[in-house]
């Protein structure tokens, strides 16, 4: 639904999770797609971030009027649940192809959602061995899928927040001393 790097350092969104979905092919998996779509579950406490705020966040984070490049895997996309997100998400639209220009982005209901395998989830995080030691002493797999600090931690590994951001939350991970000198030497050397 949003690009993870849009909202890794949202402090009011908990939780991501990859995985597939958007067609009818049943038990997709990375290697048999079929006809869904790579996609980003959100997990937002709508007191902190609201459904809006999300979709603003969406459309400014890619080109609506572009198509995709490689395949439908790869399209954006807007699922929404219920009644009330598809009415946001569809007034979105609304304002976005009032600008003119054809719209490539659709904007459907969710129908399923397909979990993906666990080497796509918190990618960047997964590359990096000592951290991904801790998180295992510290998570199982489900806990880990949902963990707001894996989320993090994965967008911080990615490139994605300040220095000074992490310095002050750093403490509330849970990581060992040495697992948080690793992962602010690797924020050091992503920020230059």
């Amino acid at each position: 639904m949003v690009p993870r790097r849009a909202v890794w350092h949202s402090r009011r969104c908990r939780a991501d999770s990859g995985g597939l979905c958007g067609r009818t092919t049943e038990n997709p998996n990375y290697y048999y797609i079929g006809n869904h779509i790579e996609v980003v579950q959100i997990d937002f406490d709508r007191a902190g971030i609201s459904y809006v705020e999300l979709l603003n966040i969406f459309w400014r984070s890619h080109n609506p009027r572009q198509l995709p490049t490689w395949s439908r895997q790869y399209m954006d996309a807007v699922f929404y649940y219920g009644e009330e997100q598809a009415e946001l998400a569809r007034s979105k639209l609304n304002s976005e192809q009032a600008v003119g220009g054809e719209i490539y982005t659709l904007v459907e209901p969710l129908t399923a959602f397909y979990l993906a395998e666990d080497y796509h989830q918190k990618y960047y995080l997964r590359q990096e061995t000592e951290l991904m030691k801790e998180f295992d002493r510290m998570y199982d797999r489900a806990q880990f899928i949902n963990s707001t600090v894996a989320a993090k931690v994965n967008g911080y590994v990615a490139g994605c927040g300040s220095l000074p951001a992490l310095k002050a939350e750093i403490k509330e991970f849970g990581l060992s001393a040495a697992g948080c000198e690793k992962l602010e030497k690797l924020v050091s050397r992503n920020r230059r």
